[in-house]
């Protein structure tokens, strides 16, 4: 009995299942994937395992005479710039200047890698086939010490080529062996030498983790792209088909916001399966829980401890990514129980640092400082430094000179290079938000040929065009001084992307790309199909749609509209507040039980019958739409506008707006710089709203991350909350303001509900927050709210944008008042620190116009 104890629930059971053939020698397959610290110790005191921690090597930066040419480049995070699609064969010569290669003679499992000469007959491997006829000499040298190199002269054109034997691609470690160390930032990275796993076989998940935990560890952004781009040049060489897998797992994402596969265990879950893996109990677990704020770093800690009577199969990052999704995908009586299985299948695998990412990635927060934009910077310059190949590429030959193209190029052509790849990267995926897509491309045409493969698509959401805040109809004559504009609704309702599919197929997106379909039952099943019965292609839409437009089809077979949805009066005839919008179910809404009635109003088109239109100007956008679509009152129409520069017109204008239960107006550039820009908070498309000319500041939208027990009347609820931005580049929540104006008792009491079941015990690590103001209840970021303020100071009790506007102070918000909850945001959509100090800068500059003379804040806000 004393024996018995020592075994957790899951390893007694697995026991049971796995006693099949033998006893000292009878096989027990699954005992030895279970933890075995004490059945070690009962069987044997002098049983030793050959199983080492792999060490976790720093970068060693220090000699000057290993400094390598960063390939680091400043590059603006939005796709807005001109993307230079520099093809590498109009650089080849200047590419080809090749230096001798020594690569260390290893022994492999009969890998051959030949180059292949392109040409017509011979494509070859797209993106690289220009190089290899430059650099078909001096490719390898033969030498005791390095592999076998043959010359071979194709029989046809006389064109040599090299062929790189076995050796000459060190055969890397085998992943089962955890003596080696695993270091991205390594100086002089090679993609091949410094990569511990197999040409052709699935990345090691530790490899990933090793990742995780330097980037983790580094606050420098370029030293996070850096290595987090060694690591792409390894898979994208070694093994392509995990490239879109690893990316994923880099943003914590089983696929496209659309397809809606969400991985969020609950903390329940996850410490039950670390329970019974481990053999702890739950109560310890969560005491530790509370001592260390991570779960993540709970289980690391316990799991290093844990010693196993047999070493289990490597997690590889193609098995955890299709358990997670197996996960994700679970629902029924009986989802908890096989959840709790899948997990604990998985963590007796882990080795060291796999376990702390792994129930990271589980619980849906990753939390490492790794925001989308560096991953993209990263796969750029990766495909820019190792051009990435298909798996059959690979093995029909690729040139070793291929493992670091930048060999024999001068920095100015290199950093050239490498912007424009970056560029074409981050303009692919803007137009085309797919990982897989993107992926595909790079492995078929490199960063060149994206636009052959990753373009705006119906069905795959784009995100959108967002406009920046001004503070008066003179503000916007300045901005657009002798540029044509117009003014249109600003309507108060829930932002919608429609994708025409096909005349029988229609979908609806939010602003964050997730699928809203069954939202809207009435608008995809019901309105829209009378839409497109009534729209037809004229002959003037047909001439602003350009060379590319079907002159023969006039019928709408697919489009993509970007759209505002707003609560409908049908009785009354006019917009109703969006609060009434948000009453509506958020899924699988029943179209014969809707009771909040909604219109559609169109205000932009970006695709129509196969032709973008996110590069023609927004007065073409706008004929082409007026054209094509006709109006149904109260149900589908187009927004209302005014093409004016005067004053009084548009000063008019706005109060009819307001009038008409609207927010404001939305001015935009007819012309100049008028294109579609994805993903862009842009200057050419400004809001005005009322609350800016009523002396009042922007608003934002601030995560509630604590609260304050209530006093008088507010006794026994919340009276206060503690309320935070959003920094996207460290992945961190930053204290703002305290909050308590603005909401009813009834809102109150129903806050109080909402937040009991999201207290934790002690602020999470990822919040940053000043020592003296701590909340009595500390909340999971889970609610967003949109917040009014007079205007934002520089605070020393708050940490939003701290560093940018103060070297030590934050910004907070001066008398915020709270409006109403944000339902169509994350807590990861809330404003972001670089906003409010773009706010706070904004409003300096005002008081600066008068010759820095300090105004009375009331004539300004």
């Amino acid at each position: 009995m004393p024996f018995a104890l020592r075994f957790s629930p899951y390893f007694l059971g697995c026991c049971v299942r796995s006693f099949h053939h033998r006893y000292l020698g009878y096989h027990l397959n699954l005992i030895g994937k279970m933890p075995q610290k004490s059945l070690l110790s009962f069987f044997s005191n002098n049983v030793k395992t050959d199983e080492k921690p792999i060490p976790v090597s720093g970068s060693s930066n220090a000699h000057p005479l290993n400094k390598r040419r960063r390939l680091i480049v400043d590059s603006d995070d939005s796709c807005d710039g001109t993307a230079q699609n520099i093809d590498i064969a109009e650089c080849s010569k200047t590419f080809c200047e090749v230096s001798e290669q020594k690569v260390a003679s290893r022994d492999s499992d009969n890998l051959s890698i030949r180059g292949v000469k392109a040409d017509d007959d011979n494509p070859g491997i797209p993106m690289i086939h220009d190089i290899r006829n430059e650099c078909k000499e001096n490719l390898c040298t033969p030498s005791k010490s390095s592999p076998e190199c043959k010359q071979r002269k194709h029989p046809a054109t006389g064109n040599v080529t090299t062929e790189i034997t076995s050796a000459q691609i060190p055969s890397p470690c085998p992943a089962s062996q955890t003596t080696l160390a695993y270091n991205p930032a390594k100086e002089n990275y090679h993609p091949v030498q410094d990569a511990p796993w197999e040409c052709g076989s699935s990345v090691p998940y530790l490899c990933l983790a090793k990742t995780f935990e330097f980037i983790e560890s580094t606050s420098g952004r370029l030293k996070i792209i850096e290595a987090l781009s060694n690591f792409f040049r390894s898979v994208g060489f070694l093994s392509p088909d995990d490239l879109s897998t690893c990316i994923h797992l880099c943003l914590n994402q089983l696929g496209p916001a659309y397809e809606g596969n969400e991985l969020g265990v609950g903390e329940t879950i996850l410490l039950k399966a670390l329970g019974m893996t481990t053999g702890v109990g739950l109560e310890h677990l969560k005491a530790k829980l509370k001592s260390q704020g991570d779960l993540g770093s709970l289980a690391e800690s316990i799991r290093s401890r844990q010693k196993t009577m047999f070493t289990p199969k490597p997690l590889t990052v193609s098995m955890v990514f299709s358990k997670l999704k197996e996960i994700a995908s679970m629902s029924g009586n009986s989802s908890q129980a096989k959840k709790v299985e899948k997990i604990c299948s998985l963590l007796v695998a882990c080795r060291e640092c796999e376990a702390k990412y792994l129930i990271r990635s589980l619980s849906g927060k990753l939390r490492i400082g790794l925001a989308e934009q560096s991953v993209l910077t990263a796969l750029g310059q990766a495909a820019a430094v190792t051009p990435f190949h298909s798996a059959a590429a690979v093995k029909v030959g690729v040139p070793s000179r291929l493992l670091d193209v930048s060999t024999g190029v001068s920095n100015e052509q290199w950093k050239t290079r490498v912007e424009a790849c970056v560029a074409n990267v981050k303009k692919a995926y803007c137009v085309c938000p797919n990982y897989d897509k993107l992926v595909a491309g790079l492995l078929a045409d490199g960063p060149d040929g994206l636009h052959f493969h990753c373009f705006i698509t119906p069905g795959i959401p784009v995100k959108p065009m967002l406009a920046h805040p001004t503070r008066g109809v003179v503000d916007v004559l300045k901005r657009f001084d002798e540029a044509d504009f117009t003014c249109e609704y600003k309507y108060d309702g829930e932002r919608a992307q429609i994708h025409v599919l096909d005349p029988r197929t229609c979908r609806v997106y939010s602003r964050n790309q997730e699928d809203n379909t069954s939202k809207y039952p009435d608008i995809v099943n019901t309105l829209m199909p009378r839409v497109l019965q009534s729209a037809k292609l004229t002959e003037a839409a047909l001439q602003h749609m350009g060379s590319e437009a079907d002159s023969k089809n006039t019928a709408v077979e697919s489009c993509i509209l970007d759209a505002e949805v707003v609560a409908w009066d049908r009785q009354g005839g006019h917009i109703l507040p969006f609060q009434v919008l948000s009453t509506r179910k958020r899924k699988d809404v029943d179209e014969a039980a809707v009771k909040v009635q909604v219109c559609v109003y169109a205000f932009d088109i970006l695709f129509i019958n196969g032709v973008s239109l996110i590069e023609k100007p927004l007065r073409v956008r706008r004929e082409i739409i007026r054209e094509t679509f006709s109006q149904i009152h109260g149900e589908f129409m187009l927004a209302t506008s005014l093409d004016s520069s005067d004053t009084e017109q548009i000063a008019s204008f706005l109060e009819e707006s307001i009038k008409g239960n609207c927010e404001g107006l939305m001015v935009k550039t007819l012309d100049r710089n008028s294109t579609y820009e994805i993903a862009k908070r842009s200057h050419n498309w400004l809001k005005l709203k009322k609350d800016y000319l009523d002396n009042v500041g922007d608003t934002l939208d601030l995560v509630v991350i604590g609260g304050f027990h209530g006093s008088g009347k507010r006794a026994g609820r919340y009276g206060g909350f503690l309320l935070a931005c959003y920094d996207a580049e460290c992945e961190e929540y930053q204290t703002i303001c305290k909050i308590g104006t603005g909401m009813t008792d009834e809102d109150l009491a129903k806050f109080s509900a909402y937040f009991k079941d999201y207290i934790v015990d002690n602020a999470k690590a990822y919040y940053q927050f000043a020592p003296g103001l701590v909340p009595d209840h500390w909340f999971e970021p889970t609610q967003v709210w949109e917040v009014k303020a007079a205007d934002l100071s520089i605070s020393p009790a708050h940490k939003a944008a701290a560093g940018l506007a103060d070297p030590e102070k934050g910004i907070s918000l001066r008398f915020p008042r709270f409006l109403r909850i944000r339902e169509d945001k994350k807590p990861e959509d809330a404003t972001t620190a670089q906003q409010v100090y773009e706010m706070y800068k904004s409003q300096e500059q005002i008081k600066n116009q008068d010759g820095g003379q300090v105004q009375n804040e009331d004539d300004l806000y």
